[in-house]
């Protein structure tokens, strides 16, 4: 599909002029995607970009034919209308105008211009959708620090900059980083003290090989797959009724954990059902085009819902995908990026074929419930898990029976029937889940005018890819939603494998390589380390896709074991750490807070896959839930300790100690979680039932497990919490805490009775209750710090 040598020819033609990359060696040189772009986009783009509806006086500046009609002299700054327009004193005159409220260009950002002009004015493509080329890795003599290739790249920058790379953390928070980043989980005091005890040179690297191969991963990787495809439980319109997603949270979950090609992972969400013969995974994969917000409302507009539906999927596969706004394009030409209204259309034609309406008032076929789109009777990862043996073991007694004989054959059909008899039982445990279904006849698909759906005058369009990438070629026949997946993970296509290491970075060192996580277009900023960029995507390419290899590639680096503690220098230097001569330290995500004081106390349920839990919810937030109205019912079992990434996604009314923590609603994309810090945040540790529930269980953990005096107790109980020693002065403060309390519960039985009395598990003996209450104040105090809740 893609070859590199037709790919360059399409973006010479399309940025009509050369794109020369300046020499790592002259740094002084004007770069015009680095340097140049950034202030186009951000200042002429609106009304001189690609977008023609709004192009002002026909001047086009995103492209080099456009810039040198009449604003720009190659060689000659003094005689370019641009740099005349733009230090202008006359209103009339000066560009950005007045009017348009765009704030005037800085001296120095015009004495770029100036140099950019004077050199030739050369404009490259946007760097995001230029080729891959893999580049070499320096060798700098007396690199010491360097671990692998993604190190050498950092350390030629450190060079640069004159600084030096951070010390290695101390081992205590290299366990618990790598937990946290691997699984989502905190390490116990064993599995620290086993990390800190093992001598072996290559210790650390054994470490990250069992996280790796540990079914948690699987979990914490689903979290951050589950915010780009805005996987919830709720149809997010109207009623936000349930809709049937569970297993394809647990195909995901097993695709992770089993190292699922990141191609097939992608060609089996999209078209899983146009595969030959697909597997009950690979349709339940397909459950990625129905994640998107639907409506059971009476009067819902069948044909309007479908135009919100196609431009949603069209939103979402751009930005998971391509880290591109191609929803920016629905009304009218993107304004920054080369992406036409017809681009868009074309890009929804893709999925023109999938058998959904857009309200839920006609009938359907090729299902099992003529209420709904289409379904099927899929497993859980649970049930998955107990049918593999018992499969394995029909086959190989059916084999030993479909041949000679055996002496023993009554046996071994008793035997058979008895597993028959299993197995009929599992399936009653199926569950329903929404998939993907082709239509015999794609629907007609125009390009809509301002977006209009009741407009049917735009032009009819075929699924075609962004007119200025590689085209599809299928020999004249219909592309289809395989097509499009092929395409998207072509080893030459420039975008995917970019956004997906981009991301990947992101996850273990706080910000991406390219700062823009969502949008590597024309108003994202360039990546720091472009090289380290490239190398990294064809890396991912040349591995086979493997997302271990590269999660693997990342942790075991040097960079990544840094300290996370800046120097006043470097903070002065590069306070964003875009040289990453440091690690990251950010606030864990919702989830993880919930999963971290779980854990700590004992309660956390870590079965892997199947039912979501529901956690106690304040009583009446579901008040304004109607059609039907509904009362939040918190699981009264195990499922009430589940993991947050199995927690119930409501989107109109996510959980409140989600909300605090910043968890999306998952009604769109969501590359990078926004971070708040808010009193309703640190009440939420303090006052949510969970926590309490924690914290009393925990403290009933110092009272029958820690030994020794209170002090003694105190440096158990920071060991479960921290994973390491407490200080003399914190072990004294929260002394003193105990006493207090003490004190106070002794005058107040009742109050303690009632603290300890909070969610389900078991209250304490009677004559336990003020200890206990005492030390619940003590853990309350312990899982609200923020070292508790910050990863690092």
């Amino acid at each position: 599909m893609f070859s590199r040598s037709r790919l360059a020819l399409v973006f010479v033609t399309l940025s009509l002029g050369s794109y020369s990359v300046a020499s790592a060696a002259d740094e002084q040189a004007i770069e015009f995607n680095r340097d140049i772009r950034p202030i186009l986009s951000d200042r002429c783009f609106t009304c001189h970009g690609p977008d023609s509806a709004t192009r002002e006086a026909g001047l086009r500046l995103d492209t080099r034919e456009g810039a040198l009609e009449w604003t720009i002299v190659p060689g000659s700054a003094d005689e370019s209308e641009v740099i005349a327009r733009i230090t202008s004193d006359d209103p009339d005159v000066v560009m950005p105008p007045p009017a348009a409220e765009r704030k005037p260009l800085s001296p120095s950002e015009i004495e770029t211009l100036r140099k950019w002009i004077d050199a030739g004015a050369e404009y490259q493509l946007h760097w995001a959708y230029l080729p891959v080329e893999r580049p070499e890795p320096p060798q700098i003599e007396g690199d010491q620090w360097s671990r692998n290739d993604i190190d050498r790249f950092l350390y030629r920058r450190f060079q640069r900059e004159g600084v030096e790379p951070s010390p290695e953390a101390d081992p205590r928070t290299l366990v618990r980083r790598l937990y946290f980043d691997l699984t989502g989980l905190p390490p116990t005091p064993e599995q620290v003290a086993e990390f800190l005890a093992d001598e072996r040179p290559d210790a650390y690297e054994q470490l990250v090989d069992r996280l790796l191969a540990s079914p948690h991963y699987g979990e914490r990787m689903a979290q951050w797959w589950f915010d780009l495809v805005r996987f919830a439980n709720t149809v997010g319109y109207h009623g936000d009724q349930n809709h049937a997603a569970v297993p394809y949270r647990d195909y995901v979950i097993k695709s992770f954990n089993e190292n699922l090609p990141f191609d097939q992972f992608t060609i089996e969400q999209l078209a899983g059902d146009l595969l030959p013969d697909p597997t009950m995974w690979q349709r339940v994969a397909t459950c990625y085009n129905r994640l998107l917000q639907t409506t059971h409302e009476g009067g819902a507009q069948n044909k309007e819902y479908l135009a919100i539906h196609m431009a949603d999927r069209v939103r979402n596969v751009g930005e998971v995908w391509l880290s591109a706004s191609t929803g920016c394009a629905q009304c009218h030409d993107h304004k920054f990026d080369p992406i036409s209204t017809k681009d868009f259309y074309s890009l929804g034609a893709f999925f023109a074929d999938v058998d959904h309406w857009g309200s839920f008032q006609r009938p359907a076929h090729n299902i099992i419930d003529t209420e709904r789109p289409p379904e099927i009777l899929a497993w859980t990862l649970p049930t998955y898990e107990k049918l593999q043996p018992i499969d394995k073991r029909i086959a190989e007694l059916e084999q030993q029976l479909q041949g000679n004989i055996p002496m023993n054959w009554r046996d071994l059909r008793k035997e058979l029937t008895d597993l028959k008899t299993q197995r009929a039982e599992l399936e009653g445990e199926f569950v329903r889940v929404m998939v993907t279904d082709p239509l015999d006849k794609p629907r007609t698909v125009r390009v809509l005018n301002r977006g209009d759906w009741m407009d049917d005058t735009g032009e009819v369009v075929q699924p075609t890819v962004p007119h200025f990438l590689e085209q599809l070629e299928t020999g004249g026949r219909r592309a289809t939603r395989l097509d499009l997946a092929h395409w998207l993970v072509d080893g030459d296509n420039p975008l995917v494998g970019r956004t997906v290491t981009n991301r990947l970075w992101g996850l273990f060192f706080g910000r991406g390589v390219a700062e823009g996580l969502i949008d590597l277009g024309s108003q994202s900023a360039p990546p720091t380390h472009p090289e380290l960029l490239d190398w990294l995507a064809d890396e991912l390419v040349r591995s086979g896709w493997n997302t271990k290899h590269m999660v693997r590639l990342m942790v075991t680096s040097s960079a990544y074991r840094q300290s996370s503690v800046p120097t006043p220098e470097m903070l002065e230097r590069d306070p964003k750490n875009e040289w990453f001569a440091r690690q990251g330290r950010w606030r864990l995500d919702a989830e993880y807070i919930r999963d971290n004081a779980l854990a700590v106390s004992g309660l956390l349920n870590l079965s892997i896959g199947g039912e979501s839990g529901r956690p106690y919810q304040p009583g009446g937030y579901y008040a304004q839930l109607n059609f039907p109205e509904r009362e939040y019912q918190p699981a009264k079992n195990e499922l009430q300790y589940r993991r947050g990434v199995y927690t119930h996604w409501q989107r109109q009314f996510l959980h409140p100690a989600l909300l605090a923590f910043d968890a999306p609603s998952r009604e769109e994309c969501t590359a990078k979680r926004a971070v708040s810090n808010t009193p309703s945040a640190a009440l939420v540790l303090l006052n949510d039932p969970s926590y309490v529930e924690a914290s009393r269980v925990l403290a009933e953990r110092v009272l029958t497990e820690a030994e020794g005096d209170d002090p003694a107790r105190i440096a158990w109980l920071w060991k479960q919490a921290l994973g390491r020693d407490a200080t003399t002065d914190e072990q004294q403060v929260l002394v003193e805490l105990l006493e207090k309390h003490r004190r106070e519960y002794q005058a107040d039985p009742s109050a303690a009775e009632q603290l300890t009395s909070i969610g389900l598990s078991p209250a304490a003996a009677q004559d336990q209750l003020v200890e206990q209450a005492a030390w619940t104040s003590v853990c309350r105090v312990l899982l609200n710090l923020s070292e508790t809740i910050t990863r690092n």
